[in-house]
């Protein structure tokens, strides 16, 4: 069974940066487009970045310019590079495919202060 596991998260003042891990096991990642996802306290779980296979990349318009998605499909790797980082973007980030269809992680906690 693939699992997916997040890591890198912390405790960051605003306009820091933190840089998100997503460790996959199974063959899914490589073919799948792959999607990190937040979700802070009482809100519902949204996408805030994917990457296709071939490294195609899209975000949300509220982190677009201050995050980065990449990937290492040998590795089954994939990273958010977050920099300038707000207090809206505290949330627990987790990855998964574009559908969501592989078991969800742990995810990680990100708590942007003020």
């Amino acid at each position: 069974q693939v699992q997916l596991v997040e890591s890198g998260g912390g405790l960051v003042q605003a306009g820091g940066s933190l840089r998100l891990s997503c460790a996959a096991s199974g063959s899914a990642f490589s073919i799948n487009t792959m999607g990190w996802y937040r979700q802070a306290p009482g809100k519902q779980r949204e996408l805030v970045a994917q990457i296709t296979r071939r490294g195609s990349t899209n975000y949300a318009d509220s982190v677009k310019g201050r995050f980065t998605i990449s990937r290492d499909n040998s590795k089954s790797l994939m990273y958010l590079q977050m920099n300038s980082l707000k207090p809206e973007d505290t949330a627990v980030y987790y990855c998964n495919t574009l559908y969501g269809n592989i078991p969800w992680g742990q995810g990680t906690q990100v708590t942007v202060s003020s």
